[in-house]
């Protein structure tokens, strides 16, 4: 058949009439005879949406608000007998395929054995089975040399996962680079991961772990509870320092041994001075005596905000100064869609992706609420739940009162 046969041939079938085809959603269709159907356009759309939870139970209202009773051991801590740090640089192995690809954990391995007396080129390890990890402990105070200490690990380069892995033996310093503990064994990580070529799952943070016990000390602390100039100092624990706690700790030392304590010019220690004849093995009973009194505990008017999780804690003592608030929620929905403008058959068009955007903003329209006075913490959280505002609004208005001194109390940003 020559050429302009076949030319007559084709425009002859596409004039023979309509043939009947059926898309993917089951409605027929015509479709010229001899040519060729378009493809089924997109349906499916998609969505970006804003959902508001509803607001949960207000909780338990009334009960005694006003101050109560605390041991000093609480509201301070005693100067020398805090936590230390120490860290060191270890390697873990045994892991399935899911440790570092950088060179570091070669370099470390390679390390390793020249001082075992092999040399081995580093082009010859692998990594993949090896993973660096940052190793740290806390040292408690007066430990002693061969008890063993909780080790925490966790990933330094670019490793998966440290499931089923072994920290080898690793050395831990001091802020003074000596060597205070060391530490190895099977590092126990609270999570799994799993999957195949396109698919995986993973539960809980996979790159850290613990070794229960899994430290030994190797060189003790020295502490000592009484200074060169015979004194205990007592020092205030973060968010109690509050000039009440310790006058009023202060006080009952007093009460008890009259003269014997005394408050720090800077306001946030208490120094107790120890009698000369009693013997050093009696002075953990003396500093405990003193620890075990009981005082009020200063109610600190502070409220304590986290912009990142939406939590606010509100003190007992917070008050609100009269005033007005409004507020309003901001909610953009945006939706991106691909579609495909299919040209007709013989048409000699070109197939080309189409963007479609849909966007939608819906504002809020609070009225102005009038802020009235609050006195108790049960008036402060009426007024605040009265504003129907979400956490993270309510953050945005404490902040606000705040600013314009309305709230009578200190604000902490976590």
């Amino acid at each position: 058949m020559t050429l302009p046969s076949l030319i007559l041939a084709a425009l002859a079938a596409v004039s023979a009439g309509p043939t009947q085809g059926t898309p993917q959603d089951g409605t027929p269709v015509l479709v010229p005879t001899g040519s060729v159907q378009s493809p089924a356009q997109p349906l499916r759309r998609s969505r970006a949406s804003y959902v508001r939870a509803p607001r949960g139970a207000e909780g338990l209202k009334g009960g005694n608000t006003s101050r109560v009773a605390a041991p000093i051991r609480n509201l301070v801590g005693v100067r020398g007998q805090q936590d230390n740090h120490i860290w060191g640089l270890g390697l873990v192995d045994g892991l399935a395929g899911t440790g570092d690809s950088s060179a570091l954990s070669r370099q470390m391995l390679r390390n390793l054995l020249l001082a075992r007396g092999l040399n081995v080129e580093e082009g010859a390890l692998t990594s993949k089975n090896l993973a660096v990890v940052r190793v740290e402990a806390s040292l408690p105070a007066g430990i002693k040399t061969g008890q063993p200490i909780n080790v925490r690990v966790s990933a330094y380069q670019d490793a998966k996962s440290l499931l089923g892995g072994n920290l080898m033996f690793t050395e831990l310093f001091g802020a003074d680079d000596l060597v205070y503990a060391t530490a190895s064994g099977p590092v126990t990580v609270g999570g799994f991961t799993v999957g195949g070529e396109a698919a995986s799952t993973t539960k809980n943070h996979n790159t850290a772990g613990t070794l229960s016990n899994g430290g030994r000390i190797v060189r003790s602390v020295p502490t000592q509870l009484v200074d060169d100039r015979g004194f205990i100092n007592l020092d205030a624990r973060p968010g109690k320092d509050h000039l009440g706690n310790l006058v009023r700790a202060t006080d009952a030392i007093n009460g008890l041994l009259p003269g014997a304590a005394r408050m720090t010019g800077d306001g946030k220690s208490i120094q107790v001075a120890v009698p000369g004849d009693l013997p050093e093995s009696q002075h953990a009973h003396y500093l405990n005596s003193l620890l075990a009194l009981e005082v009020e505990a200063e109610n600190v008017p502070r409220v304590v905000i986290n912009e990142r999780t939406g939590v606010i804690v509100v003190g007992g003592d917070v008050r609100l100064l009269p005033g007005g608030v409004a507020h309003g929620s901001l909610v953009v929905e945006i939706a991106e869609t691909k579609e495909v403008s299919q040209p007709g058959p013989l048409s000699g068009g070109e197939t080309v992706p189409v963007d479609r955007t849909d966007l939608e903003v819906t504002e809020g329209n609070e009225p102005l609420r009038l802020v009235p006075q609050a006195v108790t913490l049960n008036d402060v959280v009426t007024v605040l739940n009265s504003l129907g505002a979400t956490p993270r609004d309510l953050i945005a208005i404490i902040t606000a009162l705040e600013e314009g001194g309305l709230l009578v109390a200190e604000l902490v940003r976590m």
